[in-house]
């Protein structure tokens, strides 16, 4: 029953919500986003777990398919498309699927996420396929919706991971791996857009962050696949390669023409001394990752 969910429960500290002045209501309200923090915390060995999932999953030529519906579905369309500016991966490498289609991002499509048939209409649609790993989101844990694109998921063969604000979820039962979350009731009861979906965007910016880091997309700490789209991106990946390599902004602006604006390769060329097509080359050879690829280099020189 809904009424029995963590997510639909009443918060005793705001029982008086509409007595309070603004500043009492909203220290209250930071109190309790404060433990959204914590409680992801508990689940990192799972998220970790869902990370490695994905990570194989892209090294199989699969695909990450975040499905939701209303906030959650919003969340992972969210995540889906930054990826490409960030990580320069392809579009459809990262999927964002909602219920009611890409129209109810901005309008609510009404009953969209009552009907499960709907889901697999929506993954046929994108050929999903067994190297494929799909995400369900649901802050109660159990949407219709995602319920049907975990057990499609599941009876093509696709690796399936479910992210839900209450623990011993539907779909935490239906999925390969379970994120279960449990922030605690909302302090404006049943608005899952508040703590549980600042949770699920946490979780989401560490699966599709962490399983970037592991396919190479980043040199220390810097976006080095970035797509420098516009003239700020542009900027950023002149100030990358300056940072990775320690040379001076004429340098960067330099080899990132020469690289074809593909920061990554840049930096190869200027620590190993490479022409654009042997840093690719290189680059290839490590799987992606710039550090591989550099080691290498020195390795074979010696």
């Amino acid at each position: 029953m809904l009424k029995n969910l963590i997510t639909e429960k009443r918060n005793n500290r705001t029982m008086n919500l509409d007595e309070m002045s603004a500043e009492e209501f909203l220290r209250i309200m930071n109190d309790e986003d404060e433990k959204v923090a914590k409680a992801v915390r508990e689940r990192i060995p799972i998220i970790a777990k869902a990370v490695e999932s994905i990570i194989t999953s892209f090294k199989n030529g699969g695909r990450l398919i975040y499905v939701g519906a209303g906030t959650s579905g919003r969340i992972g369309l969210l995540d889906a498309v930054e990826s490409p500016p960030t990580f320069g991966t392809h579009p459809e490498q990262i999927i964002g699927l909602i219920a009611g289609g890409e129209k109810a991002f901005v309008k609510a499509v009404e009953g969209a996420e009552d009907r499960v048939d709907f889901a697999e209409k929506d993954l046929k649609s994108i050929n999903l396929n067994r190297n494929d790993i799909v995400v369900g989101i649901s802050a109660s844990g159990r949407t219709p919706y995602v319920e049907g694109a975990l057990y499609y998921a599941n009876r093509i063969g696709a690796s399936t991971i479910a992210i839900s604000c209450n623990i011993n979820s539907k779909i935490g039962k239906i999925a390969d791996t379970a994120i279960e979350v449990d922030c605690g009731p909302e302090v404006l009861t049943g608005s899952t857009r508040l703590k549980a979906g600042t949770a699920q965007k946490l979780i989401c910016n560490m699966l599709s962050t962490a399983s970037m880091i592991g396919m190479g997309k980043t040199f220390g700490n810097l976006m080095v696949d970035l797509r420098p789209t516009n003239t700020k991106l542009e900027e950023r990946a002149k100030i990358i390669i300056m940072q990775a390599t320690s040379c001076d902004y004429a340098t960067a602006e330099k080899y990132l023409k020469l690289a074809e604006n593909r920061p990554k390769s840049a930096i190869v060329m200027l620590l190993a001394g490479a022409s654009f097509e042997e840093a690719n080359r290189m680059l290839a050879e490590a799987d992606g990752f710039i550090s591989r690829a550099i080691k290498f280099k020195k390795t074979c020189k010696q």
